[in-house]
């Protein structure tokens, strides 16, 4: 019996894809032979999907559609009332879910999703979606935990998924001029990297609201959303953006713009693994006393230094601080005391400092990184306050999607800047400053009967097998407890 000629066209156009993943080549159909100019085969479209529509999920679905060259074929979210309605507006043939997992199941012809969620889901998503054969773009940090890191870099490689974390300013080409300044010797030999920002800027370092099943949006799928974390009942103020303060579901300032920030110098000083991680916390004053913060959530500030062995690129050993809570470096002396040594108002930046001079950058979600060079001599070269006739975020998302049709061993994709290999290394740099900070809060009853914070001391790290070697309670923060159906 013939099968349906729809059948066999979407057939054709998944075994054509495949193919491409498989041989890392691509063939195009002249356009004029299939319809004119401007038109698109369908043999020639991705089928992505969304996993998280709303937020920041709004212009990662819009941005890997290239201005519907790509198909979107199905949006997942778990409250279509809020920012969502956007991508539904923007995509009105898409099917809509509330689970991925559903999702997933059902769409059988997605090819590739973008996972937009807040930080706790990124791992249970990613995964799921790679053992499906999905390619996948996640936002940063690309995952919860340093544990989820290393599988999924590990399950990508092994499955042959084109990959891309959402730290869109990794594509940003004034990160060239850092690379230049950094290989041609010119600040000499470089020990010391600070970066710091002036996150948080949601409510973090107080105790958890309380719950409240009458307050919950009669939309919102509070269970879902939960996901992999312990259930307890709806909690206003954490949907949908002030749960990045709640271990549970966030992992804090650095998990927000450390992936932005400590991307800079891990990538252009070719860094790896720390050697060690230490931290010191702000304190809240609580009427009569001073109190450490809730445990539970990330501190309102925080200091951590963290140590890498010398690399190819960087030929001694590193010293990285990293502050937040509005803390930042002193100014430099070489660095006219009028000029901002990040961003603006010195709010967010990164200085790689050597022996000959510094060189200072910033990159966030609200202002482009603008690469300045300060010599001991007194020359100095600045990068441009701007660039003209960018595609969105320097088409980040666009990079992924054209490496999802050229393949896994493709050019394409060994050529983006965030893809697995290297943003699992680097999401892992940046989450080991949590780990710090949530060992800084470990505590036990000493020989004298009275409560101690143990964990405040420099904890000595095994990066290739993702061990803390000097504390052993320290190792509970490198993974996390699941709940059933959402395990990594």
């Amino acid at each position: 019996m013939k099968r349906p000629k729809k059948e066999i066209s979407e057939n054709s156009r998944r075994t054509f894809l495949k193919n491409a993943a498989i041989a890392s080549s691509i063939f195009i159909v002249p356009r004029h032979v299939l319809g004119g100019v401007g038109f698109i085969a369908p043999s020639d479209q991705l089928n992505l999907a969304a996993i998280g529509a709303g937020g920041k999920g709004t212009s990662d679905i819009l941005n890997a559609s290239v201005n519907g060259r790509e198909r979107v074929v199905a949006l997942c979210d778990v409250d279509f009332s809020g920012t969502a309605k956007k991508s539904i507006e923007n995509f009105p043939k898409a099917k809509l879910y509330a689970d991925y997992r559903e999702m997933l199941e059902k769409e059988k012809d997605i090819d590739a999703v973008t996972i937009s969620t807040p930080d706790h889901v990124h791992g249970p998503a990613a995964a799921f979606a790679m053992e499906r054969g999905k390619h996948v773009y996640v936002q940063k940090p690309m995952t919860h935990n340093i544990r989820e890191a290393r599988l999924l870099t590990e399950m990508a490689r092994n499955n042959k998924i084109v990959t891309q974390m959402g730290n869109q300013g990794a594509s940003n080409p004034l990160l060239d001029m850092v690379k230049k300044w950094v290989d041609s010797g010119q600040i000499g030999k470089i020990s010391k990297v600070q970066i710091w920002t002036n996150r948080p800027v949601w409510p973090q370092g107080g105790p958890m609201p309380k719950p409240d099943e009458s307050l919950k949006p009669k939309d919102l799928n509070w269970d879902l959303w939960l996901g992999p974390a312990s259930y307890r009942p709806y909690t206003p103020n954490l949907h949908p953006f002030n749960w990045r303060g709640w271990w549970d579901y966030g992992t804090g300032a650095l998990g927000d713009v450390g992936c932005h920030l400590i991307d800079i110098p891990f990538r252009t000083l070719g860094l790896r693994y720390p050697t060690d991680a230490e931290c010191s916390v702000g304190s809240v004053y609580s009427g009569m006393w001073t109190a450490d913060y809730h445990p539970e959530g990330c501190p309102a500030s925080s200091f951590t230094t963290l140590h890498f062995a010398a690399t190819e690129k960087s030929k001694s050993p590193i010293e990285m601080t990293w502050s937040d809570g509005g803390i930042r470096p002193s100014h430099p002396d070489i660095i006219p005391a009028d000029h901002d040594i990040g961003g603006t108002n010195s709010a967010n930046g990164v200085m790689i400092i050597g022996e000959k001079g510094i060189i200072t950058t910033n990159i966030n979600d609200s202002s482009p990184m603008m690469p300045k060079l300060y010599l001991n001599d007194g020359t100095t070269d600045f990068g441009p306050d701007k660039l003209d006739n960018q595609e969105p975020e320097y088409g980040h998302q666009r990079k992924w999607v054209d490496a999802c049709k050229a393949g896994f061993n493709s050019t394409e994709h060994k050529g983006l800047t965030s893809s697995f290999d290297y943003a699992g290394p680097m999401t892992e740099t940046v989450l080991m400053g949590n780990l710090a900070i949530r060992s800084y809060m470990l505590r036990r009853e000493n020989s004298n009967g009275q409560m101690e914070f143990y964990g405040r001391r420099k904890l000595l790290w095994d990066g290739e097998n993702m061990r803390i070697t000097n504390l052993e309670d320290a190792n509970q923060f490198v993974g996390r407890t699941y709940r059933e159906g959402f395990k990594v």
